[in-house]
């Protein structure tokens, strides 16, 4: 499966998925790319990566480029971080890069990543929008601009359930995001390494291969609801380096010193 191509996120030739050899950018050559410069838009830090001896440094974004088009992995890709100005800026050069912008923006705000998974097939947990009710047992998401997609609550009384929506809406400023849940409803979260889930459920593993083809995220967290043998996927959120497992931390390496393909 592959990204549709013809604009300016996507190029002939470039996929989110697939058998392609990848290769970590580390020097300038005829194929290399360097750390891409966003004054214009906002200042960088200096922190684009490589990758020695295998360590993931914290807070550090790496680029993968395959062919004509750029991946970039990194701990969170929320709007206004150093992440999305450079996926911005690439995108306004011209440059095919992966994830997009507008996909990074839908994947982090609940409600349109549900959506946008449910159109592509992907089994999704039903949602609404409120400032106030919430049927119990259910779990809640902010929706405000300090809100992260990978921070949830489960609710399954009203006094619980009045406190989170309190402090989810700073005092009712904001909506929130609430899914029922059943009785019997369990919360599963994997790591997701370019839509690979090492050691999740069948029915994760297929879940997180459309959502890698949906959305091209190389690294996020994907929260799932669990009933019986059914997954629906709740939220897609930022992953951190720190918290992956063993086989999960060989994985991307795998990927960043040109051991793996995308």
């Amino acid at each position: 499966m592959k990204p549709a191509a013809g604009s300016v996120h996507r190029s002939s030739g470039a996929s989110a998925s697939g058998t392609p050899q990848a290769s970590l950018v580390i020097s300038p050559g005829p194929d290399a790319i360097l750390p891409v410069p966003v004054q214009a838009l906002k200042k960088p830090s200096g922190k684009t990566g490589s990758l020695r001896d295998h360590h993931i440094r914290k807070d550090v974004f790496y680029t993968i480029r395959h062919k004509d088009a750029l991946h970039i992995v990194s701990e969170d890709y929320s709007y206004k971080s150093e992440t999305y100005y450079t996926i911005l800026k690439n995108e306004l050069d011209g440059n095919a890069v992966f994830p997009a912008s507008c996909d990074v923006l839908d994947a982090y705000v609940v409600p349109n990543c549900l959506e946008r998974a449910k159109l592509a097939g992907i089994p999704v947990s039903e949602w609404g929008i409120s400032q106030a009710y919430v049927p119990l047992p259910a779990i809640i998401y902010g929706l405000n601009y300090f809100s992260c997609p990978s921070e949830y609550f489960v609710v399954d009384n009203h006094e619980k359930a009045k406190d989170v929506i309190k402090h989810v809406t700073n005092n009712g400023k904001y909506p929130f995001c609430y899914q029922r849940l059943n009785e019997d409803s369990s919360i599963v979260a994997v790591t997701s390494v370019f839509g690979r889930t090492p050691g999740a459920a069948d029915a994760v593993v297929r879940s997180a291969e459309k959502i890698y083809d949906l959305f091209a995220i190389p690294l996020s967290r994907l929260v799932f609801v669990r009933r019986g043998e059914d997954y629906t996927l709740s939220s897609i959120g930022p992953a951190r380096y720190s918290q992956l497992h063993e086989d999960e931390r060989h994985l991307l390496c795998a990927y960043l010193s040109n051991q793996e393909f995308l």
